[in-house]
């Protein structure tokens, strides 16, 4: 009797068991893709457990494997699934990454809706454990808890703030300046990779940024933030095991360990900050020391502000969304001007009318029209994030569509920001001069422009990030002429951001 109880016990496990993948693997990817083809979408059919990854990896590694011409139709090579399948299947397509049914988006009025959207039915997609070791800050956070970080956060980037930390742009990029000046000492002209070198400048204003007097040591945390970025985008390019982050390979322990580290040195400095504020020796200007007012609001009204650990996670979040998105902006807009001389010069001289060889001011800045055009064109063409995405976590309608829960929603900034629809037939072509009146009349439909989001969900720091850019750029044109080295290779490619995937060498003559 008990041998028949055991065995129809197990046998109702398995029988659950297979129902249970059944209905994951066939029934519910069958149930959406009909759900969706009977309203008008299209996309390509759904293959059990793979749907289109091995394709968009396929299309990718195949587009990544050379460089490109010298121009700017770089959708092909960045996108290219997303941008065939949208050309394929038009403006609303489908397509699936494994048994997850995905929308592609590419309509700036449903782009606009989907990201004014209340919060709840759009939301960021569930993301990989591997992610959220690496962060848990503002960009990963979802309902109540994302709109009270924002609303905690948002007066680090108020107008008074950012006009404080005018010094810190000034001393970080008139260091790199000093250093360009002693490789091109007694020479013409050097050849030098402005990638790797505009990295360290960003990182270094968002260590004085975020840190103010401790930058030093923020900029050793964001060190060993990086070396853990790479290690977590390397393991998620491989098939993710769920628990295998947790067996102690040599890349995972290396990977907690620098996680332990960063958490360890944020600690202390944070302990140190808290000392310093408490005995008004700090001026807490920086954003350490907002958040750690927040902190205190935390103790004396339960819910208030923000928890030690997630001061920590927010110091973490501010280098990686700002860090790399304003190199990425500063590395192509001085690409796109080494392509173009007359628009270098142009640049230039508005610089030298409105600052001389003086460090920019706030003010100064406010007068560039030609920088500012160009940095909008660099941003159309070379958006540093190419799209965006969200997850229905209720069934919505967007426009004509009802969309079910549980589909994620992938919104292409790239392909809009190249598309001729809204652009005209010189989409492809840098015209900075689209933008002379304005952001809202550059294109057809003044809702074709995301570089920062939409709504709601638009970046926090974008001020921060066009502040930052026109004073590096201000400061190079005032020191340096340059146009692409003969080693350059054409070649944008994602790693989180739009980066040159060989580098950026640059010729630069020292005025």
């Amino acid at each position: 009797m008990e041998y028949f109880v055991f065995y129809c016990l197990a046998l109702c496990l398995v029988v659950f068991g297979v129902a249970k993948a059944f209905h994951s693997i066939w029934w519910k990817p069958i149930s959406v893709e009909r759900h969706l083809k009977r309203q008008g979408i299209r996309g390509n059919a759904y293959k059990p457990l793979v749907g289109d990854v091995k394709e968009y990896v396929r299309m990718m590694t195949e587009a990544w494997s050379t460089p490109m011409n010298l121009d700017h139709q770089i959708v092909q090579r960045v996108d290219p699934f997303t941008a065939v399948n949208a050309e394929k299947y038009g403006k609303i397509s489908m397509c699936w990454f494994g048994t997850s049914p995905r929308l592609i988006v590419k309509d700036p009025e449903m782009m606009k809706e989907v990201l004014t959207n209340k919060v709840g039915s759009f939301e960021k997609p569930p993301l990989s454990p591997l992610i959220l070791t690496l962060t848990r800050g503002l960009t990963t956070l979802k309902g109540n808890e994302w709109a009270k970080h924002k609303r905690i956060i948002n007066p680090a980037f108020h107008l008074e703030r950012l006009k404080g930390m005018m010094a810190a742009f000034n001393i970080s990029c008139s260091n790199m300046i000093e250093e360009w000046k002693e490789k091109a000492a007694n020479q013409d002209s050097v050849e030098v990779d402005v990638w790797p070198e505009l990295q360290r400048l960003t990182g270094d204003v968002i260590s004085r940024a975020a840190f103010g007097s401790n930058f030093e040591e923020g900029k050793k945390i964001f060190e060993h933030l990086k070396q853990l970025t790479l290690l977590t985008l390397e393991a998620m390019q491989t098939l993710y095991l769920p628990g295998f982050r947790f067996i102690p390979t040599a890349k995972n322990r290396k990977r907690e360990r620098l996680n332990k580290e960063i958490k360890t040195m944020i600690r202390s400095l944070i302990l140190r900050k808290e000392s310093s504020m408490s005995n008004q020796e700090d001026n807490a200007d920086d954003l350490l020391s907002l958040l750690l007012q927040s902190k205190k609001k935390e103790n004396q009204q339960e819910g208030d502000g923000l928890t030690i650990d997630e001061v920590m996670e927010e110091c973490k979040q501010f280098y990686l969304a700002g860090q790399e998105t304003t190199a990425s902006l500063l590395i192509w807009t001085v690409i796109v001007l080494a392509m173009h001389s007359d628009w270098q010069e142009k640049a230039r001289q508005e610089v030298l009318q409105f600052c001389g060889k003086n460090e920019p001011t706030f003010e100064s800045l406010n007068h560039f029209k030609i920088v500012t055009m160009i940095l909008y064109e660099v941003l159309r063409l070379y958006p540093p994030v190419i799209g965006q995405y969200q997850h229905t976590y209720a069934e919505i309608k967007i426009g004509e569509v009802l969309i079910p829960a549980g589909i994620d929603v992938t919104l292409p900034t790239l392909l809009i920001h190249h598309d001729p629809e809204y652009w005209g037939e010189d989409a492809e072509q840098f015209k900075p001069e689209r933008f002379a009146s304005g952001v809202s009349k550059a294109s057809k439909d003044q809702l074709a422009f995301f570089p920062f989001g939409w709504g709601p969900r638009t970046c926090i720091g974008q001020n921060f990030a066009m502040l930052e850019a026109k004073v590096a750029l201000a400061m190079i044109l005032q020191n340096f002429s340059f146009q692409l080295s003969p080693s350059y290779a054409h070649a944008p490619h994602t790693v989180m951001t739009l980066q040159p995937q060989h580098g950026a060498q640059l010729i630069l003559h020292q005025l």
